[in-house]
């Protein structure tokens, strides 16, 4: 699901800054630990039957960079997603507000408006972006996943998700999402369909000779993760704010 900014007041003193950067100053990206609202499974961990390789035990389970390192896979075996920079695509994490398992599993959001512009007119007044920049790199999308939710799907719904919320990033890689012709520009008229699509594309990538230690984590849900090693980590930073421009004043009359 693809997700734009929202509009905030344009009260100078409220608004937040047209500008946030991590990585610089030694300001390091905001990471914070997940939690589920369902109680673990009681006994002794039922989790890595065949070693699945997670990261070390005795930390906590880092799911952005184990998406980061998988997403670098994806984009440099699937033909479709050539014009992806991942380093330029900021992954993070939301939590989940309910223990449902149905709802929002990950979301993208464009970090520019339509071809790319930076600017939108929005009833007569200018609106920018906030701009996020991670390592003197500016990111041109925010995709987030929202846990536990996404980890308690089955391992190839996962997969799905994943070239679903990738397959939104526009061809041009401006900043702006893929717009396919019609009304129903971001997902064609049919979701289904758009899904069955992306499943071609991910049984692609399985049988491709991809790496599968790279998705081996996918195989495990949110609280085997957590049980393996005792929490799970993301990186969670706002959505990105649509910010109004100052206006330029009128010159005084005398």
């Amino acid at each position: 699901m693809s997700d734009a900014a929202r509009i905030v007041p344009s009260n100078p003193f409220d608004r937040p800054p047209y500008l946030v950067e991590w990585g610089t100053g030694g300001r390091t990206l905001p990471r914070r630990l997940l939690t589920s609202r369902r109680r673990p499974p009681d006994g002794p961990p039922s989790v890595d039957p065949l070693h699945l390789p997670t990261g070390p035990t005795e930390w906590p389970f880092d799911f952005c960079g184990h998406m980061h390192r998988l997403c670098a896979s994806v984009v440099s075996r699937c033909a479709g997603l050539y014009h992806i920079d991942i380093d330029r695509l900021l992954i993070t994490a939301m939590q989940a507000r309910t223990g449902r398992s149905g709802g929002l599993q990950a979301r993208v959001t464009p970090m520019r408006f339509r071809d790319g512009a930076l600017i939108r007119k929005h009833h007569g007044r200018d609106f920018q972006v906030q701009r996020f920049r991670v390592d003197g790199r500016e990111v041109l999308y925010l995709m987030s996943f929202c846990l536990p939710r996404f980890l308690d799907q089955s391992f190839f719904e996962k997969l799905i998700t994943i070239f679903h919320e990738l397959y939104h990033v526009g061809p041009s890689f401006d900043g702006d999402l893929r717009r396919h012709a019609g009304r129903y520009e971001v997902h064609t008229h049919s979701q289904k369909e758009y899904d069955v699509q992306m499943g071609t594309l991910a049984r692609a990538y399985l049988t491709g000779g991809a790496d599968p230690a790279l998705h081996a984590f996918l195989r495990l849900d949110f609280a085997q993760l957590q049980q393996k090693h005792g929490s799970v980590q993301g990186v969670v930073v706002p959505r990105p704010k649509l910010l109004p421009l100052p206006q330029c004043k009128s010159p005084t009359r005398y």
